[in-house]
């Protein structure tokens, strides 16, 4: 892992709980034992990153090796240097304790011999990740130039990024801005909230699309990339993104997750410079609770 400017100055293992599967005490663990280093050197658990820093996380255990897996992939763009797919409901983009095959990443292994070592044995080609109950675009590179390449697009925000919710109650605004900090949510170290507390910056836009008589259809934009930023800020403005079985009080239509979709993705090509744009429809799941929402 590469530490980015935005999480310079950070604790490491404040930066590896948000970042990673582990918990914090596993963490504290591994760099007591000497299988998390900073730079190929031994660090203590309060040691500040900095940018550029490379951590490397030497554990091996065998639920979390990631194996390659045939599956049924929408593929919707391949070449060379990157692939764009778009991924199916309930589909976690890489292995993890609990989650060690049926993964994105499994079936990415499966489909291609060339995928980006840069972020390490679990999570190859993983540019950057969706909740696994979130549907849509994701872009995955195939060799590490062009890994670092994407990147850093993704840090200086020059990638598309559109993203479709259904969310509770009638939005009067046609646009708005929210911008909140998000970190750990205090109560509960699983999920994430808008907190004054290790927080980092945020910002949403949103325009809506279509207005129902308990839910807006609503198109988002994301300035910066938070764990769940769509889910917390939506919840934090007062409208949950609906089927949300984490972030919203509502009752639920069904068990296929909360109605958030990436829709589109840009981003310039690492080879060939050309600024290339995908989109995809609305998946199955979201539609169907769509079309409840608006025949009430």
């Amino acid at each position: 892992m590469i530490v980015n400017n935005e999480n310079a100055n950070t604790r490491l293992d404040h930066y590896l709980a948000n970042n990673t599967e582990f918990s914090r005490s596993k963490i504290t663990n591994l760099i007591k034992e000497g299988k998390i280093l900073v730079n190929g050197k031994n660090v203590k658990t309060g040691y500040l990153i900095k940018e550029n820093d490379i951590i490397e996380i030497n554990y091996e255990e065998e639920e979390l090796k990631a194996e390659p897996e045939k599956m049924d992939l929408d593929i919707v763009y391949e070449d060379n240097d990157v692939i764009v797919v778009n991924k199916a409901n309930k589909v976690v983009v890489h292995p993890a304790c609990g989650n060690k095959s049926g993964t994105l990443v499994n079936g990415l292994l499966y489909h291609s011999k060339n995928l980006s070592s840069i972020n390490g044995e679990f999570r190859p080609g993983i540019v950057h990740r969706i909740d696994a109950d979130t549907t849509g675009l994701l872009m995955i590179a195939k060799n590490d130039k062009a890994h670092k390449i994407l990147a850093d697009q993704l840090k200086e925000k020059t990638t598309h990024r559109v993203y479709y919710a259904l969310v509770w109650g009638v939005i009067n605004n046609e646009t708005g801005t929210v911008d909140a900090p998000i970190g750990r949510d205090p109560k509960d170290r699983k999920k994430m909230a808008v907190t004054p507390d290790n927080s980092k910056e945020a910002i949403t836009h949103f325009r809506v699309i279509e207005r129902y008589k308990n839910a807006t259809l609503i198109e988002l934009k994301l300035e910066t990339g938070r764990t769940h930023q769509i889910r917390v800020h939506m919840k934090y403005i007062g409208h949950p993104v609906v089927n949300d079985p984490v972030y919203s009080n509502k009752p639920l239509f069904d068990d296929s997750g909360q109605c958030l979709h990436a829709k589109e993705l840009g981003f310039i090509h690492p080879t060939t410079n050309e600024f290339m744009k995908f989109d995809s429809e609305l998946p199955e799941c979201f539609i169907k609770i769509q079309n409840l929402l608006k025949n009430e």
